[in-house]
């Protein structure tokens, strides 16, 4: 199998862009195909029964020192160590996927491979939320073999570096709903929900992600010194696409410049 995976060449930005023909199963290049499978996002209009679903936010970091020092401050720990992801996304070629709002990403990170499937997201002004399915997979490479061998071709790269932090439940203001550190100080006996923070630092910024109940992300928000108006709900996607924009280049792959990518 022969994959594209670093397209054009780069420049000073870190943005590269992305050139290449579609590929068929007869081995003709420029064959524009589904392959049997649907061609249009009609196909994806029934979401399937999840139960996992994720509730984040985004939120610009101009300062990652003194974030770091205000996590710990507020009994934050350190789950994840930095290190490097290389995500690829995936769609038809017809980007029916993206037409439905929907995500199919295979992850690179730390010697592990992990597929994750997003749904479309649930209409909220202010919070990103959808339903998630991820698991590992032994084999990234050759599960890549496979979504190419059904018709699914890779359509974007990003890279960051990230460091996960977990809440220590018994911190006021940390913990999740339903356990001691919850803002309300109410006692339930449920088990806590999953209550996330991650730091990225990507090619066009440092930015902290909140995952959690949304009463959760107000108030680790506040405390880090957000309000609700600095929210971002978009993906990295779209604010790679808009910075292009911005600096009137075409969109391409979002990586660091000189880094080879992960295989």
């Amino acid at each position: 199998m022969s994959g594209r995976l670093d397209p054009g060449r780069s420049d000073a930005t870190g943005l590269i862009p992305r050139t290449g023909k579609r590929w068929s199963p007869s081995g003709e290049s420029g064959a524009d195909f589904a392959w049997g499978f649907p061609a249009s996002s009609a196909a994806f209009e029934s979401e399937p029964s999840m139960k996992g679903r994720e509730i984040e936010v985004k939120l610009e970091v101009r300062d990652p020192r003194a974030l770091k020092r205000r996590l710990a401050e507020l009994g934050f720990r350190r789950v994840q160590a930095r290190h490097f992801e290389s995500n690829r996304l995936f769609d038809f070629p017809d980007r029916a996927l993206r037409k439905a709002k929907r995500l199919l990403r295979l992850r690179f990170a730390k010697g592990r491979s992990l597929v994750t499937f997003k749904g479309r997201p649930v209409q909220s002004r202010d919070y990103k939320m959808r339903a998630e399915v991820e698991t590992e997979v032994e084999d990234g490479r050759r599960l890549r073999e496979i979504l190419e061998g059904v018709g699914l071709q890779e359509v974007f790269r990003y890279d960051k570096y990230r460091t996960a932090y977990a809440p220590v439940f018994g911190r006021k203001g940390t913990g999740a709903p339903g356990t001691s550190a919850a803002p309300s100080g109410r006692r339930t006996g449920k088990a806590p929900e999953r209550c996330e923070v991650v730091c990225d630092e990507t090619p066009i910024g440092n930015y902290l992600e909140l995952e959690g109940p949304r009463r959760w992300i107000d108030e680790v928000a506040r405390q880090l010194g957000y309000r609700r108006r600095d929210y971002i709900t978009s993906s990295y996607t779209a604010l790679y696409e808009r910075r292009c924009a911005e600096q009137g280049k075409k969109p391409g792959d979002m990586v660091f410049i000189g880094r080879k990518p992960a295989r």
